[in-house]
């Protein structure tokens, strides 16, 4: 079956062996699912280091949320066609590690950023690195970055023209008396004025169901930020003045959002792309309670009364289950007030109401992660069913 059409759950594995292939429909397309011991995969970031290797995190295991849930890295050498085997870079028994992210900071040093939570409980997360010292060959030990308990990451640092350090984070709230889903989550920034040895939170306003803060620097100290949106609407939008200091409220775009994950970079032709998927709760009625209905079953927990979407208290509650597809890319060329039509590189039914990649039983495209080459060319990676993490790359010229 050609790569790029929905396969079946079954083709998925003998081709997790990292080996880039052409595709077989589209010109200047080519694809690979990165190699991982692990059933679950997803969430995956990318990044160069200094000596051109593209690197790409993920966190791997049984399920999200289980203590086996691991941060691994596969690395892409320059000019090889060939993912390499995965590095397991966090082994806590007794701790979910996610959404991990590669940092190369101003003195050289490589950071590895990641959050660490126990079961489904996002609002005891905190974040943890490890550091490179020799160009992201080898990393240091675990230390805790963040303690402040649910604080989240997802998106790359952004160093400003100041030399600030901005790390977008989300925080996830619970409500009492009941089990963290999202409903309550509000975005801000850690700022680091002194090269990461020490962080201040920085709460952005207005921003209650905005998570995700993806930073695009405009230059002269302007900076727009883009968000996954929690009540699965639209993706939101905030601008900065100052370098990234203060954020306007997010507001909405006129892209759908399926409250899953996004990625925004801004290209060398001065556009910004957004990788993302095309959909959102309008375009579905499939629900599930929250992200982790599977282990709260396991672990007897209720689930409250009022349904998913609807409200408490008079206000919103977050949607899960909204189909993750199609896999669309977007463009901008008036820093996200507009965008062109999508282009889809992968489309399905994308099936989200559980997160079981054991017994196949997931067909999301999701949590995908964008970077542009040196020569123009645009490395994407994404969620694949939940079972791998599928990589594409598009040369100049693709869609032409």
């Amino acid at each position: 079956m050609t790569l790029g059409s929905g396969l079946k759950p079954e083709e998925i594995p003998p081709l997790m062996n990292g080996a880039i292939v052409s595709h077989t429909v589209e010109s200047h397309r080519f694809d690979a699912f990165l190699p991982s011991p692990c059933v679950q995969n997803h969430a995956a970031n990318l990044a160069f280091l200094a000596d051109g290797t593209l690197t790409c995190v993920w966190f791997g295991g049984t399920m999200e949320g289980m203590g086996d849930i691991s941060i691994y890295m596969s690395r892409l050498a320059a000019g090889s066609a060939v993912w390499s085997a995965p590095e397991k870079m966090s082994d806590d028994p007794q701790k979910s590690e996610q959404n991990p992210l590669v940092f190369t900071a101003p003195d050289g040093k490589v950071w590895l950023i990641f959050t660490s939570q126990t079961s489904g409980n996002q609002d005891g997360a905190v974040v943890k690195r490890r550091i490179s010292e020799d160009g992201g060959r080898t990393f240091g030990p675990v230390d805790i970055l963040c303690d402040s308990p649910g604080t989240f990451v997802r998106q790359p640092v952004i160093v400003n023209g100041n030399g600030d350090w901005l790390l977008p984070v989300f925080r996830c709230i619970g409500e009492p008396g009941q089990r963290w889903t999202g409903n309550a989550d509000t975005a801000a920034v850690l700022l680091s004025q002194d090269a990461g040895a020490s962080w201040k939170m920085v709460d952005l306003p207005g921003s209650v169901g905005a998570v995700h803060m993806n930073i695009v620097p405009r230059g002269d100290g302007q900076m727009v930020a883009f968000f996954r949106n929690r009540f699965a609407e639209q993706i939101l939008r905030s601008t900065s003045s100052d370098d990234g200091l203060t954020w306007s409220a997010p507001a909405p775009t006129a892209l759908p959002n399926n409250n899953s994950s996004i990625q925004a970079i801004a290209l060398k032709d001065g556009r910004i792309a957004i990788i993302c998927n095309h959909s959102n709760a309008l375009t579905s009625s499939d629900r599930r309670h929250s992200l982790y209905d599977e282990i709260e079953a396991e672990e007897g927990v209720q689930a409250v009364s009022a349904g998913a979407g609807s409200s408490v208290d008079g206000r919103p509650k977050a949607i899960w289950g909204v189909p993750r597809a199609p896999m669309s890319l977007v463009l901008s060329g008036d820093d996200g007030e507009t965008f062109g039509a999508p282009g889809h590189l992968e489309a399905g039914d994308g099936y989200c109401l559980t997160n079981n990649s054991k017994d196949a039983l997931n067909r999301e495209y999701s949590y995908p992660s964008i970077i542009e080459g040196p020569d123009g060319a645009l490395h994407i990676a994404y969620t694949y069913y939940r079972r791998a993490i599928k990589y594409v790359r598009l040369e100049p010229g693709y869609g032409s």
